[in-house]
């Protein structure tokens, strides 16, 4: 039992139960009524198999890393109790088991962006953790595949809607990103991980760029009332939340806390599932 635990750790279930939920908002959003719950259960199936095996190959190439740092060097692999080759394996399978899925029960073009996904996290951005502070920026784009993933399933197409789904996504992460390598930038350093607040210790750039993201993330966050794909109960809603997500990231750039970063990372987590609630409840 213990054992299965360790496993489970491997596939990030906490990080990924954003994906989950992303994806299932995509579908949703994208679905006519009625809605194809057999093709929602092998679209969910599949990407959390896909997000699952991101999570145990992303942790089998950073073991090495991992065990630098203090809030990761306990985790399965650096700690022992999972063999590197069985965590390589799992992911393997994981990942392999969810295109296929995606493939045989949804349709090509959303096995393809769970491929995409795939090779964007584990060949580029995890590699890139070692090399430079743009990985967070490469990072961000399997980060915001899923709800495009739950679109394509449901219409088979991407376009205008799904893109925006991607964009808020994309934004979203990277105000997200940046507060949490503010909080552990001490760990990234013991790592010798390039971290932008780790090039930057004074933390100018990572508070800058938060709130250019973010002020990104205000008018990216209204196109779906745009696009109809919600109404204005949404657009006010999402109006409000963005403001406020902003003014959080201004000030990390202007404070350079560890309190203005935890501060922004609490908003995120509460803006984003408040932001896509609103927007499913207030379908059109």
């Amino acid at each position: 039992m213990k054992n299965l635990r360790d496993y489970v750790t491997l596939t990030k279930p906490r990080l990924n139960f954003l994906a989950l939920t992303t994806t299932l908002a995509g579908f949703y959003l994208g679905s006519p009524s009625p809605m194809n719950k057999t093709a929602l259960f092998f679209t969910l199936l599949g990407s959390t198999a896909v997000a699952a095996g991101c999570g145990a190959l992303n942790q089998w190439l950073e073991t090495d890393t991992d065990s630098l740092m203090l809030r990761t060097q306990k985790r399965p692999l650096p700690s022992g109790r999972v063999e590197g080759r069985n965590a390589f394996w799992f992911g393997m399978v994981l990942s392999i088991l969810g295109i296929g899925i995606l493939e045989f029960e949804t349709n090509d073009l959303t096995a393809l962006l769970g491929m995409c996904a795939l090779v964007s996290y584990v060949v580029l951005y995890t590699p890139l953790k070692k090399i430079t502070s743009l990985c967070t920026v490469v990072g961000a784009i399997p980060g915001a595949i899923p709800p495009i993933m739950g679109w394509a399933a449901a219409q088979n197409q991407i376009g205008p809607a799904g893109w925006t789904l991607f964009a808020i996504l994309f934004f979203w992460q990277m105000p997200h990103f940046l507060a949490i390598a503010w909080m552990y930038k001490d760990d990234y350093k013991r790592a010798g991980l390039p971290m932008l607040t780790v090039v930057d210790p004074e933390g100018h750039s990572a508070g800058l760029m938060a709130a250019i993201y973010a002020t990104a993330l205000v008018p990216a966050s209204l196109f779906p009332t745009y696009l109809h794909i919600s109404g204005s109960v949404y657009f006010w809603s999402a109006l409000v939340l963005g403001l406020g997500f902003l003014w959080q990231s201004v000030l990390l750039a202007k404070d350079k806390t560890l309190r203005a970063a935890k501060g922004l990372f609490w908003m995120s987590i509460t803006y984003l599932p408040l932001l896509f609630i609103i927007m499913v409840i207030d379908k059109r």
